[in-house]
């Protein structure tokens, strides 16, 4: 039997568990090769890149507007003890892995970190690279942590803050370039050739 599945208008596939479907506002990006099922709520201008797993089983996800998630991700909850909550603005790199775990709004979560369960990271706060944030560990607003297991390094400047931030904008642009894209459609080009970043 051809298991129950939908598509998103990027080829994402939403699938129920115990009849419960995500729920996707229409402005948001779920990409093909993204898996999304059960109790997952997406919010408006949020970004699911290539390959990202949302599993909302056996707890519930939320997932807030302009967040973005990128390329290989997991996402999962603990039973019935830690949803796993996610604010707006947020940043999460590619192949992050996030466990029963909370992220306030305009965190960041770098290229292959780990936060496990009952875990928050504070709004502004940063857990770099590679990092894995052990069960129960709270990043305060504006500390980045590294690691493994993860350990207070320092406090961002402001200038690293307002750059973090600054990126929820950027992705969200680039998400609209790729579905403009996937439907042939042609206009002003993002990024422009002018435009030079990479994660430092």
């Amino acid at each position: 039997m051809t298991p129950l599945k939908r598509e998103t208008d990027l080829g994402g596939t939403l699938t129920p568990f115990q009849s419960i479907w995500p729920e996707i506002e229409p402005s948001a990006y779920v990409f093909h090769g993204a898996q999304v099922v059960g109790d997952v709520h997406i919010n408006a201008l949020s970004s699911i890149w290539h390959n990202v797993v949302i599993r909302g089983d056996v707890n519930y996800i939320r997932i807030g507007k302009r967040t973005n998630i990128q390329d290989g991700t997991i996402i999962h909850v603990s039973t019935n003890t830690y949803p796993t909550l996610i604010g707006d603005d947020v940043l999460i790199a590619h192949m992050a892995m996030l466990h029963g775990c909370t992220l306030e709004n305009n965190s960041f979560v770098g290229m292959g970190a780990i936060v496990m369960d009952n875990c928050i990271i504070e709004t502004d706060g940063m857990l770099a690279a590679g990092a894995m944030l052990t069960a129960g560990k709270v990043i305060k607003s504006g500390e980045m942590w590294a690691g493994r297991p993860a350990k207070f390094m320092r406090l961002l400047t402001q200038d690293e803050i307002e750059k973090n931030r600054s990126m929820a904008h950027h992705y969200q642009q680039l998400a609209e370039q790729h579905r403009a894209d996937s439907k042939g459609e042609k206009g002003d080009q993002y990024p422009p050739k002018s435009m030079k970043y990479a994660w430092t």
